[in-house]
């Protein structure tokens, strides 16, 4: 209950501006939550996918590798699928890993969604504090200019007492977004590392295992080349 009130009485002493801020933060807090449910799921599901596969991408068998990717949801899933499908009419290493790059071009942007709002919504409760500051000072300062000398010490604290909430205020929706973001950032950056690793493992592999059906031609021997000038000359 101590807590309440103090909460209560702090939203009362702060102004108008102490609302907007709230639900600033409240916004921030529910994206930084979902965006880190998402990106922890899709990080336990990349790497799930990954540990089945690598076996059979070392066994060759792509049959299995392509059976394990199209039942699976996770991001990794999704740029193997392009892969593969990439791989009955390329020729080239190329056309197979421009294929996965295009699906990376798919798979990031989902990855990447919504986390830069945190960075945006901190800066706008950090001035949405400074202008609940600002508004307090002049509050402030016309107390001191209007008021009877009895009240200007009561109505000087109340003013000083908005501007320093609303300050402390900012500060915290601010700090407390732009860690999230930085936290949320570094969980971002390095499961779109993991997929861009991903693919080009998996792209050695086919690369190795094509390269290992190709036969070579048997070489002609020279006495075969030969022959048919000893012939012409026989003739």
């Amino acid at each position: 209950m101590n807590f309440m009130n103090s909460a209560v009485n702090f939203f009362k002493d702060g102004g108008v501006f102490l609302y907007p801020l709230a639900l600033i933060f409240v916004v921030g807090v529910s994206i930084a939550i979902e965006r880190y449910v998402y990106l922890t799921r899709e990080t336990i599901r990349n790497r799930s996918l990954w540990d089945s596969l690598v076996p059979a991408l070392s066994a060759g068998n792509f049959k299995q590798v392509v059976g394990l990717t199209h039942n699976s949801k996770a991001s990794i899933a999704t740029i193997l699928n392009y892969g593969v499908a990439r791989v009955a009419s390329a020729r080239r290493r190329d056309d197979i890993e421009k294929a996965m790059d295009e699906s990376l071009l798919e798979v990031i942007p989902r990855i990447e969604k919504r986390t830069h709002y945190l960075s945006s919504l901190a800066n706008v409760g950090l001035l949405i504090g400074l202008l609940g500051t600002i508004t307090g000072l002049i509050g402030a300062f016309s107390a001191v200019a209007t008021a009877n000398p009895a009240e200007k010490a009561s109505l000087l604290a109340a003013a000083i007492s908005v501007a320093m909430n609303n300050t402390a205020s900012g500060l915290f929706v601010a700090i407390t977004l732009l860690l999230s973001h930085m936290f949320l950032e570094s969980k971002t950056t390095a499961l779109i590392d993991s997929l861009e690793i991903a693919s080009v493992k998996f792209l050695n592999s086919i690369t190795e295992r094509t390269s290992e059906t190709r036969e070579p031609a048997a070489p002609v021997p020279a006495t075969a080349v030969r022959a048919p000038a000893a012939a012409r000359g026989s003739i």
